[in-house]
């Protein structure tokens, strides 16, 4: 972490984590470990988790009592899943202080927004909804990293509205655990995720379920190789999470479903045709494409 960019993070007196796993861990540990924040607070409903949490450094104290963990709290980070965004906000509600600032985890920004929209009857001006980047194969509180996020971005889509002072806030925060913090309208970043992260997992998910103890073809998971493995490993991601995904992003994954049908029909049609020069021509273009751009 950049030294001069912790000093100039002015420090919290309490910090909330809603929902302490691998994300909320990550950086509730992060602040932590950079002296952010006087008391860095967990909150869930499963105590032991939250006990290991104490154990591991990742929070320094918890309540599985929402009024306890948010009172006088500066910032609350909610990081938790997309379906109970709405209820965990009607939760701590009562217990804001008004100068509170609230951001978040989740990848799916218009559902967030609606989610506070609905609860507060507008968007508050110090909430600043975010989107880390980052991830592990692991999750849990026991996988939590002070350095996920370095070098990651970490994508905010406040409104015109948004407290300044707050986006301000949030965004320091990011940079003092390493990351690279863009800014972007909610719709943008949910199109542009659900073309290259929601729409790659679906895939990976539809194609495993579709050979899966396959009619024809039986069993044929002993027979793969590394271009399968490496296709499909995301197909192992949490179920429940990629439901949720998939129902709070949904018009916009449906958007991009719907192209890549349209690209798989026009392949499926060059493959029929055995267009070799249009074939190569469309590999190629691919490949020189991913080269260029990811390393």
């Amino acid at each position: 972490m950049d030294e001069s960019q912790v000093k100039n993070t002015p420090l919290l007196s309490k910090v909330t984590i809603i929902g302490v796993g691998l994300i909320g861990g990550s950086f509730a540990k992060g602040l932590k470990e950079a002296g952010l924040a006087d008391t860095v607070f967990g909150f869930g409903h499963n105590e032991s988790t939250l006990k290991k949490a104490v154990e591991l450094g990742v929070v320094d104290a918890y309540s599985t009592n929402m009024e306890e963990a948010v009172k006088d709290s500066d910032l609350i980070m909610l990081s938790v899943p997309l379906s109970v965004m709405k209820s965990v906000l009607q939760q701590m509600k009562p217990y804001l202080k008004k100068s509170a600032i609230i951001t978040d985890a989740g990848s799916a920004k218009c559902s967030v927004i609606d989610a506070v929209q609905s609860v507060f009857g507008c968007v508050p001006t110090h909430f600043v909804p975010g989107h880390p980047i980052a991830g592990k194969e692991k999750s849990g509180v026991e996988a939590a990293d002070a350095s996920l996020f370095v070098a990651h971005r970490v994508i905010l889509t406040p409104s015109d509205d948004t407290d300044v002072n707050a986006i301000s806030q949030v965004t320091h925060l990011w940079q003092a655990l390493g990351a690279n913090v863009e800014s972007m309208s909610a719709e943008h970043h949910d199109d542009i995720f659900a073309a290259t992260s929601h729409l790659p997992h679906l895939l990976a998910f539809s194609l495993v379920d579709m050979l899966n103890e396959h009619e024809e073809l039986g069993n044929v998971f002993p027979y793969t190789a590394g271009g399968f493995r490496d296709f499909t490993r995301i197909a192992s991601s949490d179920a429940t999470m990629w439901r949720d995904i998939s129902i709070e992003n949904s018009t916009a994954i449906v958007k991009w479903l719907k192209a890549y049908q349209t690209a798989i029909t026009e392949l499926t049609t060059l493959v029929e045709k055995q267009d070799a020069e249009a074939l190569k021509a469309l590999f190629l273009g691919a490949k020189q494409a991913r080269d260029k751009h990811i390393k």
